[in-house]
């Protein structure tokens, strides 16, 4: 649940954390911190990529999301959070391509991919259909 800040005077002034912070918004601020001063910092940067598509910042989750794909090429976790990000952003081509990879790297958890709300925008398409035709039961 969101709190709105309180006013301290106890001398800490930061226009990084604006007193009205809710928290989500702190934490978004908290962790962009952290990654100015160790920009591939993996954990983070999972962590901010999650915060960002909650508050339904998908462009900003999407960038992230190709960094960490960029610095962990096979990590399967990796390219489903970008596959989600493209089809936040309606592209669904990628999106179906990125998906096909993260199973190929290993992700296999198809009950989630078939609940997962992320995904809605490309789970009527043929190619999703079909993706989960060819792997969901190897």
């Amino acid at each position: 649940m969101a709190q709105s800040g309180k006013h301290s005077d106890d001398g800490f002034k930061s226009s990084r954390f604006p007193v009205s912070l809710d928290q989500f918004d702190f934490e978004v601020a908290f962790f962009t911190g952290i990654l100015e001063r160790n920009p591939n910092y993996v954990d983070v940067l999972r962590v901010l990529g999650t915060l960002l598509s909650l508050k339904g910042r998908f462009a900003d989750g999407l960038k992230i999301d190709k960094r960490l794909v960029s610095l962990r090429p096979t990590d399967a976790l990796a390219h489903y959070n970008l596959a989600c990000s493209y089809a936040r952003m309606n592209r669904r081509g990628l999106s179906i391509k990125t998906l096909r990879r993260a199973v190929e790297l290993g992700y296999r958890d198809f009950r989630y991919i078939r609940e997962d709300n992320d995904l809605d925008p490309v789970r009527e398409d043929p190619r999703f259909r079909k993706l989960m035709q060819d792997y969901e039961n190897c």
